[in-house]
C-alpha cells in the first residue's frame, strides 16, 4: 500500500508497512503531520502537538527497524491520545483554564504502554470540559467539529479522538469512558470505539491531578479505524497498576467462536428511558438482518426483566458521585441549596442530576447492591446468548450547541425534541455493571447521511467476544468510511 494511502489504513497495516519496507516510521509521521497542518484547523481535532520528540522517536524506531528489532505491533505508528492523559511534556487540562500550563512530567501508564509496543505519539486530541458532554469544546483549545459535518458534533468526551481518525490525521488513539465517552464519538464519527470491562486498563495519569485512585465506572480504551487495532491495543495495555498490581494478572478469555453464523445475539432498540431515532434503528434493523442472511441467531427482545427506569437513576447514582467530586466546592453547594426542591420521583436529567450529587453514602449503597442485583440477571442472559446489540445513543450527530447549557439542551429525534441527556441510558446499560462494550461502525446513512454505529455488550471479561464480532461485521459488511473532504 503506497504511503499516501496508509493514512486510512489500520495501525496494524502501517505497522506492518513499516516492517516490511514499504514505508517508514518517520515517512508515515511527516504524512499525519501534513495532514494535521492542512485538514485540522476544519475540525479542530488536535489540539496539542510535540513534532519534535515524536520524530526523535520516529526516527529511533526506523534505525530499530533497520537492525531487525521491532517492539510491538504498533511499531513506528504516529498516534495521538486524548487531551486527558498525560504526555511527557504536554499539558493536561480537561479543558479547564484553570489547569493552563499543567505540563506532565511523565506518561500516563496507558501512554508508556503503547509507546512500549512501538507507537510514537505526537499530539492529544480535544475534549469537553471536565470531560463532561457529547460535545468537545472548551475555553481552552475551542470546539471541535464532526468530519462528516463540522456542524455537527463529533461526540464526546473522546470527540477529538474519533474526528482525528475519521479524518486520516492520526494512526491510533485513547480515550475514555463514564458516560459513553468512546462509544458515542465512534458512533457519531463512523469509527471503531472499545470500552473496556471496568479494572483492566489502569487509568494512573489520566487526570489533571495526580491520582492513584480509580473511578467507579470510568475506564481508559481505544479507537481505531479497525477492530483488529481495537484488540491489539487493549492487549498492549491492559493489566496489572505498576503500583498495586502485586499478585494480580489478568487473562482475558478468548472467544469461543470464530465464525458469524455461530453467534446467537439478542437486538435492543427501545427504551422507556430514551427513545431512539429511527435512522439508527433503520442502520441496526439492516445489520439484523445482514446478520440473519449470515446465519447468525438474531432475537429482538431486551436481555431480561428489569425497571428499566430504575436501572437508568441507578447508573446516575453510581457514576455522578464520579464526575461532580471533580467540581468546585461552590457548585456542590449550590445542588445541596436546590436539593430540597426536588421531589424524590424525579427521573428528568436535573432532578436525577442534583439528587446523585447530593446523594448519602446509604443511597449509593442501595443503588450498589441494586447493580450487583443487575450483574447476576447480565450473568443469567449470556448463559443463554453471546452478546447484545443495541444503539450507543439516540440518534446520530447532533447539531453542535455550544452556548446552551447541557441540562437544558434538547436534540431532535424523529421529528420532534427530547432532552438531552435521555441518550446516557445506553451509556449506562453496559457501564454501571462493568461489562465491555465495542462500537462498530455501519456506514453513513439516511437522510442526514451521516455515519451510524451498533454497541455490542458482550459478559464480564468478554472483552476479546465483543471486538472479534465487531470484526467479524468489518469483513462481512465493511468497516469505515472515508468523510468527503478528507480522502
Amino acid at each position: 500500500m503506497a504511503t499516501r494511502a496508509l493514512h486510512h489504513a489500520s495501525a496494524l497495516q502501517i505497522g506492518a508497512a513499516i516492517r516490511d519496507g514499504e514505508t517508514t516510521s518517520a515517512e508515515m509521521l511527516e504524512v499525519f503531520i501534513d495532514r494535521t497542518e492542512r485538514l485540522n484547523p476544519a475540525i479542530n481535532a488536535v489540539i496539542a502537538t510535540d513534532y519534535a520528540a515524536a520524530r526523535e522517536a520516529a526516527a529511533g524506531m526506523d534505525q530499530l527497524n533497520r537492525r531487525g528489532y521491532r517492539l510491538g505491533p504498533f511499531h513506528g505508528v504516529p498516534m495521538t491520545v486524548k487531551e486527558s492523559y498525560n504526555v511527557t511534556g504536554l499539558q493536561t487540562t480537561w479543558g479547564d483554564t484553570d489547569y493552563i500550563g499543567n505540563v506532565a512530567s511523565g506518561d500516563a501508564v496507558v501512554v508508556e504502554r503503547i509507546k512500549r509496543q512501538g507507537a510514537v505519539v505526537f499530539g492529544k486530541t480535544n475534549v469537553p470540559l471536565n470531560l463532561t458532554d457529547w460535545q468537545s469544546y472548551n475555553d481552552v483549545y475551542g470546539g471541535t467539529g464532526n468530519p462528516w459535518n463540522a456542524e455537527r458534533t463529533p461526540g464526546g468526551s473522546s470527540g477529538g479522538s474519533a474526528a482525528a481518525l475519521a479524518a486520516g490525521l492520526t494512526g491510533l488513539e485513547f480515550g475514555s469512558d463514564i458516560g459513553a465517552s468512546i462509544r458515542n464519538p465512534a458512533h457519531f464519527c463512523g469509527v471503531f470505539g472499545h470500552k473496556p470491562t471496568w479494572g483492566i486498563v489502569p487509568p494512573r495519569g489520566h487526570g489533571k491531578v495526580a491520582s492513584n485512585q480509580p473511578s467507579d465506572v470510568a475506564v481508559c480504551g481505544p479507537l481505531a479505524r479497525s477492530a483488529s487495532d481495537l484488540e491489539a491495543a487493549l492487549l498492549a495495555v491492559a493489566g496489572a497498576d505498576p503500583v498495586y498490581g502485586e499478585g494480580w494478572h489478568l487473562t482475558l478469555p478468548q472467544p469461543k467462536k470464530d465464525d458469524l453464523g455461530d453467534f446467537k445475539v439478542a437486538l435492543m432498540l427501545d427504551s422507556p428511558a430514551s427513545e431512539v431515532d429511527d435512522e439508527v434503528k433503520a442502520k441496526l434493523l439492516t445489520l439484523a438482518d445482514q446478520l440473519r442472511q449470515a446465519g447468525v441467531t438474531v432475537d429482538e427482545r431486551d436481555p431480561f426483566e428489569v425497571d428499566w427506569l430504575q436501572y437508568h437513576e441507578d447508573y446516575f447514582r453510581l457514576f455522578r458521585p464520579v464526575t461532580h467530586s471533580r467540581l468546585p466546592q461552590e457548585v456542590f453547594d449550590g445542588w445541596l441549596a436546590q436539593r430540597p426542591g426536588i421531589a424524590d420521583d424525579d427521573r428528568s436529567y436535573n432532578g436525577m442530576n442534583i439528587k446523585a450529587a447530593t446523594e448519602t453514602y446509604y443511597e449509593w449503597a442501595a443503588a450498589d447492591r441494586r447493580r450487583y442485583g443487575y450483574r447476576d440477571q447480565w450473568n443469567g442472559f449470556f448463559r443463554d446468548y453471546d452478546l447484545l446489540l443495541c444503539p450507543a445513543a439516540a440518534c446520530a450527530a447532533f447539531p453542535r450547541e455550544e452556548t446552551i447549557p447541557r441540562e437544558h439542551r434538547m436534540i431532535t429525534v424523529n421529528g420532534h425534541e427530547v432532552e438531552y441527556n435521555d441518550q446516557l441510558f445506553w451509556a449506562g446499560i453496559s457501564g454501571s455493571v462493568y461489562l465491555p462494550g465495542t462500537v462498530a461502525p455501519l456506514g453513513p446513512g439516511g437522510i442526514t447521511g451521516l455515519p451510524v454505529g451498533v454497541q455490542i455488550i458482550g459478559p464480564w471479561m468478554g472483552d476479546l467476544t465483543t471486538i472479534r464480532f465487531a470484526g467479524l461485521i468489518e469483513e462481512a459488511f465493511g468497516g469505515c468510511h472515508v468523510p468527503p473532504g478528507f480522502e
